[in-house]
Order: structure tokens, then C-alpha cells, then sequence
């Protein structure tokens, strides 16, 4: 086993001991992103990642992300290197700035060995309509199943140990879904809690940047580092950073959890409700009260529909400015209106066109009430009875995905009425901006489930010791295609 098949914490360790060195492990990150077969890159920066880790000579010991290769999603700015989102229209862009986030881990000296593919501008849930193409699930050889979307590289790459740990953004479910399909720990935290500057935005009101790690205490670790107070950044949290692995292990004698009635009925895989039910049963022998709830089907039934008019029409606003003069080709015309759409024609992906004639078409003056006043309306009785529950319990525990990773062609982007519950319920986080976990459930046919849990605004703290005390139910943490485990359920 390889030292990138390990956790932060135990690479740490190894550097400390003189047993590796930043250029040994980003010279085998980047020949393992090299040698992927899942399409998981839009650029693999060989050159930068191994001058920086060059420069790395003297080990920080109080520092674990010292020398620890990375990867980021393509929609987070990057000075110097190309960043696209995955989308044509952005073709050869090369940002004067880096994100934030992307800052935070040049100062603590880890090390960005690539920029990952995305569902082009972070829109869409499949991992497929990036320009590059399809982004595949690296539990399935055959690449006959997706790893979903929108941050599909950061979760493929993530999975296949390619690196411990990788940024990804979460508008609806773009981190938590995949990292259920690709058997990992992907964290939402609470809205403002990490800066977004630098981050392309699909849907403000929606959108937290996000990443994917293999064990609990990496992902508790890294919200550390990450969060924090950001000028450049008006609507992040002036709340304190804390330690957010310091309840790790602690015991959960008395948490009380939510189980969604509804939720639980839209699941029909059978290994799934039999791993979920042993779960549940596991964390009451532990002392966790898990009680069901209902939260209302019809508010459930509403989730998709009430997402897809906000974050496209906020999409249509926020992406305005990709016109072919400010950003993107341009190719030439007679007006500016021209230009533009030529640019767009030529540069945005079908899906895309979609959304934004969606977004504009419920921004239309004599549409707005019946359409997006609608919808946030509907989206403030979700979050009126989210709050709800969590007034009476201290967590809500669901499944993350109706089953393992889906065949391609079995979904797809496009409105339907088919859509289930338990595939769009996620998004529940993303409108009440409370942190969200997903976690390795079991394997079925050597394929992942996965598990959510969402807790109160800004109780990162005690979310993450019930995830690890889960974890340990499950027994998965470090679970990769490399690094495949039975588990315990």
C-alpha cells in the first residue's frame, strides 16, 4: 500500500519520520492521475505541483496538510493555470487570482497536482456533460456507471486514491451524491462557513464550496483549515474556526436522531434499507434515541422542482457575463448581440442552454410570482419545517442515494416527474444552508451506498463525532477502489 492510500494524518506522520517527501508523494500522485482511465482531469499540473514540492525541504511537524497532494475542482480560480468549469465557453481562460480556499492551501504548503472535470459550470448531477466528456465511476472497471456530478473528477480521483483529499462545490448535491456513488466522506458544511471567492458561482443562495476525503477526522482536519472569516467574501462568517476534530470519538449516548418517514418509504433498493435498518439499530445499542418523522410529501415531492427554478435562475443571472467579449471565444459580429450569441451557441452544452432558458424564463416580470416568488416561498416552508425538526432533535439521518451508482442512461439532467425523493433530498441542506455529511454505508456487489447526516448551523463540531462514531459502526473509514472493505453491516 502506498502512502497516498493513507490518511492526512498518517502521511503526516510518515513526512515527520523521514520516511517519504512531498516531491516522492507528488511525483506518484501525479503518475497515478496520469495513468487514470476515468477521465478525471481537465489539467494535470506536473510542472507547478512538482516545483512547489521541490521547495518543501524542511518538514512542519505542526502542520498536517505539509506536503499533501490535492486536487480542485475546475471551477475554482486558480492564478496562472487554465480553469474552464468544464465548459467550452471558457476554453484557454487563465485567472489573474487564486480562490480563497486555494490560497489557504498554498500557505499551509499542500500541493494542487491537478484541476479536476466537473458537469459543465457545476450544472448537473450525471458527470457527463462536461467538454471533455464523461467522468466514470472508478469502482466499475467496465465504465458502465456513473460517479455522478457535479464534482464527479474530485470524487472519481478521490476514490481511486489518486489523492487523500479533493475540493469539490455543492449547490444541490454536488459533493455528497458522488461521494455516496463513489464510496468516500464529502462534506457541505454550514453556509458561510468556508469563503467562497474564487469559486464560479452557479446559484449563491445555494452554492458551498465542498470537498471529498476518505475518513472523518481528514474531513474534520480540513474544514479547519478552510474556514474562516474572508473580506473578499461579504456573505462568509465572522464565527470562530475551532477544532473541529476535538469531539472525534466521544461518545453519542443521548444524541437525538431523525429518521425522514417518507424519505426511508421512496427507498426500494432491499441492500440498502437492510444495511440502513442495522445501522440505525447499531447507533441506539450505542445510546443515540433515533426516532422516524414525517416531514410532509408533498413539501418533498416540491424539492426538485423548487431547485431547479432558483439555482437556474440565479444561474442565468450569474453567468451572464460569459458573452464572448468579457469571457470566452470570440467569434465575431456585426453587434453585441451578435457576438454574444454566437459565443453562447457555440460554447454552452445543451443542458446548459436548457437551464438558462429556464432561469430567464422565470425571471420574466409577468412570470416571477407564479414561478420564482414561488419557489422561494416553497423553499422557505422546507427550511420552516427542517428547522423544525432540528428544534427537536440534534441530527437528521437519511440515505444519500436510492442505491449504488446508476448505469448510464438509466437518469439523466431533464425534467421529469419520475424523479424519487430519495434522489433529490439532499438539496433540503442546500436550501437551509446547515452542514451535511456523507458517509460509506456498505458495498453492494462491490459498488458503495452511502449515508447522510445533517445537523444545526455551525455545529460542525458535533457533526462530526457522530459521523465517526458511524464510521466506526461501519467500519469503512479508508475505504478506496485500492483499499476495498466488507464492512461491518
Amino acid at each position: 500500500m502506498s502512502y497516498l492510500d493513507l490518511s492526512i494524518r498518517e502521511i503526516h506522520e510518515a513526512l515527520v519520520n523521514g520516511e517519504t517527501t512531498p516531491l516522492e508523494l507528488t511525483k506518484e500522485a501525479v503518475a497515478r492521475a496520469k495513468a487514470n482511465k476515468e477521465n478525471a482531469f481537465e489539467t494535470i499540473c506536473e510542472k507547478e505541483a512538482l516545483e512547489f514540492a521541490s521547495s518543501l525541504t524542511e518538514v512542519e511537524k505542526d502542520n498536517v496538510f505539509y506536503g499533501i497532494p490535492y486536487i480542485a475542482k475546475d471551477n475554482f480560480s486558480t492564478k496562472d493555470i487554465e480553469t474552464t468549469a468544464s465548459s467550452n465557453i471558457l476554453k484557454g481562460y487563465v485567472p489573474l487570482f487564486d480562490a480563497t480556499v486555494i490560497t489557504k492551501l498554498k500557505a499551509a504548503k499542500a500541493v494542487m497536482i491537478g484541476k479536476s472535470t466537473l458537469d459543465e459550470l457545476a450544472m448537473g448531477g450525471t458527470g457527463t456533460t462536461g467538454h471533455l466528456g464523461t467522468t466514470y465511476n472508478p469502482y466499475d472497471p467496465e465504465h458502465k456507471r456513473m460517479v455522478g456530478g457535479s464534482s464527479c473528477g474530485s470524487a472519481a480521483s478521490t476514490a481511486a486514491s489518486i489523492v487523500p483529499f479533493a475540493l469539490g462545490s455543492d449547490t444541490g448535491d454536488s459533493v455528497r451524491k458522488p461521494a455516496s456513488l463513489a464510496g468516500l466522506v464529502g462534506l457541505k458544511p454550514t453556509w458561510g462557513r468556508i469563503s467562497r471567492f474564487g469559486l464560479f458561482p452557479f446559484a449563491p443562495s445555494l452554492d458551498h464550496v465542498g470537498y471529498f476525503t476518505r475518513n472523518v477526522e481528514d474531513s474534520a482536519l480540513l474544514l479547519g483549515l478552510l474556514s474562516g472569516r474572508d473580506d473578499k467574501d461579504s456573505t462568509s462568517s465572522f464565527k470562530p474556526v475551532e477544532k473541529y476534530e476535538e469531539k472525534i470519538g466521544e461518545s453519542i449516548e443521548g444524541v437525538r436522531i431523525a429518521c425522514i418517514k417518507e424519505i426511508d418509504e421512496s427507498i426500494t433498493d432491499p441492500a440498502l434499507l437492510k444495511k440502513y435498518k442495522v445501522s440505525i439499530d447499531a447507533l441506539r445499542k450505542q445510546g443515540a434515541i433515533v426516532e422516524s418523522v414525517e416531514f410532509g410529501k408533498d413539501l418533498l415531492d416540491s424539492i426538485y422542482a423548487t431547485y431547479i427554478v432558483i439555482s437556474c435562475a440565479e444561474a442565468t443571472s450569474n453567468n451572464a457575463n460569459l458573452d464572448g467579449i468579457k469571457f470566452g471565444p470570440n467569434y465575431g459580429g456585426k453587434t453585441y448581440q451578435d457576438v454574444m450569441m454566437t459565443a453562447r451557441t457555440k460554447g454552452f452544452s445543451e443542458l446548459i442552454k436548457r437551464r438558462f432558458v429556464i432561469g430567464s424564463f422565470a425571471l420574466m416580470r409577468e412570470n416571477q410570482d407564479v414561478l420564482f416568488l414561488r419557489a422561494q416561498k416553497n423553499r422557505a416552508k422546507i427550511v420552516e419545517k427542517t428547522n423544525e425538526i432540528l428544534s427537536k432533535y440534534d441530527f437528521v439521518l437519511t440515505p444519500a442515494a436510492p442505491g449504488v451508482a446508476p448505469l448510464f442512461g438509466a437518469k439523466s439532467d431533464k425534467l421529469s416527474d419520475e424523479y424519487l425523493i430519495a434522489d433529490n433530498h439532499l438539496a433540503i441542506g442546500n436550501f437551509s444552508g446547515l452542514p451535511s455529511i456523507t458517509l460509506p454505508l456498505g458495498l453492494e456487489d462491490g459498488l458503495p451506498l452511502g449515508i447522510n447526516i445533517m445537523g444545526r448551523a455551525f455545529e460542525e463540531k458535533e457533526l462530526f463525532k457522530v459521523a465517526s462514531a458511524f464510521e466506526n459502526i461501519t467500519g469503512l473509514k479508508g475505504l478506496s477502489v485500492i483499499n476495498k472493505k466488507e464492512g461491518n453491516l
